[in-house]
């Protein structure tokens, strides 16, 4: 398959975006982007990608699903939804880092985490250090967030971190960012890196999707 088709091929099959599986209907809104940033936090830790989406879900049906709400909710509410989740592993210290960043994004951010994109003022590195500035948000964990918020955040587009780069090397994609956009058409790079994040943790997506694979 020449690099187009790849890109379709992937689009099709590992296209939708990791706030789409969560349940999180992106928009530019304090609660979804408010979600997206639980989301990333739980999945920069070493967990599988699986665990910490179902988590995601389990923090939205406990009603955990803005700064407010997180900070009224007592450690143990936390750790059980987290448990629910299946995010055992790292319950009880992601329990702590949910309260102290929501309560820091109440008191700097008023609970918006568009303010922090107006504190930034389209600088995306200066966005990706305020992320940083949250508990339990590292570079990860910002890399993630701004590859999803790409899809209503224009300027942060194209932003293909680490991870999707790395993908879409092992695809024979390249790591162009200007051309991996290109390849993801309509379907926006939010997708595609996605999709390519994906690539990069499954051997078997790569071999079966790689121009020397079946």
């Amino acid at each position: 398959m020449n690099r187009r088709a790849v890109a379709q091929a992937l689009l099709r099959s590992h296209g939708s975006t990791y706030a789409r599986e969560a349940g999180i209907r992106l928009r530019d809104t304090p609660q979804p982007l408010y979600q997206l940033l639980l989301l990333a936090l739980l999945l920069s830790a070493p967990i599988r990608a699986g665990v910490a989406v179902s988590t995601a879900r389990a923090l939205d049906e406990a009603g955990l699903r803005n700064p407010r709400r997180m900070t009224e909710a007592t450690w143990q509410q936390r750790v059980d939804a987290l448990g629910r989740g299946g995010y055992r592993r790292y319950d009880e210290s992601t329990a702590t880092r949910l309260g102290d960043g929501a309560e820091l994004l109440i008191r700097r951010w008023h609970g918006d985490p568009r303010r922090m994109r107006a504190e930034a003022d389209g600088d995306i590195a200066v966005l990706r250090r305020l992320l940083q500035d949250l508990p339990g948000i590292g570079p990860v964990g910002a890399d993630i967030f701004l590859r999803e918020a790409q899809a209503v955040w224009p300027e942060v587009a194209p932003y293909f971190d680490t991870r999707a780069l790395r993908g879409a090397e092992q695809l024979g994609l390249g790591t162009d960012t200007a051309a991996l956009t290109r390849l993801a058409g309509d379907a926006g790079p939010a997708a595609l890196a996605a999709a390519l994040v994906r690539a990069s943790l499954d051997d078997d997506i790569v071999e079966e999707l790689s121009p020397s694979g079946g």
